[in-house]
């Protein structure tokens, strides 16, 4: 995967709870936790500013982009 989601560091980094960002932003706990392990397909931008604006911080502080080798993507046919 090209995009890594880094929700829980800075989770860690404001002493966040996975319940309480989900309490804040007003997204159940289930979809935070699909975003935090990195499972989601996408994300809305405006759940994606909530979370910024409850964990103040940037979108590229949760959201970074890694280049794979061609040798770690998936065949596919």
């Amino acid at each position: 995967m090209d995009i890594v989601v880094n929700l829980d560091v800075m989770m860690a980094r404001r002493k966040m709870s996975l319940n309480e960002l989900s309490r804040q932003v007003g997204i159940s706990n289930v979809n935070l936790s699909i975003l935090k392990t990195g499972k989601a397909k996408g994300i809305r931008f405006d759940t994606l500013a909530a979370i910024c604006r409850v964990l103040q911080c940037q979108p590229g502080d949760i959201l970074e982009y890694v280049e794979t080798s061609i040798a770690e993507e998936p065949f596919v046919v």
